[in-house]
């Protein structure tokens, strides 16, 4: 079993180190909410998104799902546009002054929606669960696949809340807005990158 909670552990955080859409987005909230508690619908939407696609794809659902042409097709379909429209909303937001008096950050019910989406309509994330935590959940049977699978879950949890506080340092320490205005920008533009690459599988 130790080796199964290594396994998962080491391979969570392969796969959720690189910068991607919902590290960026996760990021940007803990710097530009006027609270770490307020980024608490992004962290914890991105956090039981991501638990519930690791579910799918260790009990064979979610590979079962990919396989319906006109399902995958109308997933990266809605992706598209919402994700093209969250960038621009993202682009278009004002960073927060060290007071947050003309800081403009998302409610909590835009965090919820736009945490849900770039987790459950993106492609590198459900081809990575899929593809690279149900394809490695194979290895193991009964107890050591549970573990496994918790140990991944544990890994996201951690991650994203350590990126919502590590936004929250940037945050508080740039007096003029200008990181975070280049922090929105960053954001739009991976979400964006994102978009296009939906588009160009839905095409090709």
């Amino acid at each position: 079993m130790i080796e199964a909670i290594i396994h998962g552990i080491v391979l969570a955080f392969g796969l959720i180190l690189p910068l991607g859409v919902q590290n960026v987005f996760i990021f940007n909230q803990g710097a530009t909410q006027p609270t770490l508690f307020r980024a608490f619908p992004a962290v914890l939407t991105a956090s039981v998104c991501d638990t519930l696609l690791i579910l799918l794809a260790v009990l064979g659902v979610s590979l079962i799902v990919l396989t319906l042409t006109w399902l995958k097709t109308m997933v990266f379909g809605i992706g598209f546009l919402f994700l093209i429209y969250m960038g621009w909303v993202i682009w278009k937001g004002k960073p927060a002054s060290v007071n947050h008096t003309e800081a403009r950050p998302l409610s909590a019910k835009k965090q919820i929606v736009f945490a849900a989406s770039v987790s459950l309509l993106n492609p590198h994330a459900i081809m990575d669960t899929v593809g690279v935590i149900g394809t490695n959940s194979l290895t193991y049977a009964g107890d050591d696949r549970w573990a496994f699978t918790l140990a991944t879950m544990i890994v996201s949890w951690l991650w994203f809340w350590g990126l919502a506080i590590a936004g929250r340092a940037v945050g508080r320490l740039d007096d003029s807005g200008r990181v975070m205005q280049a922090m929105n920008r960053l954001s739009a533009l991976v979400i964006w990158g994102v978009a296009l690459y939906m588009g160009w599988t839905l095409i090709f």
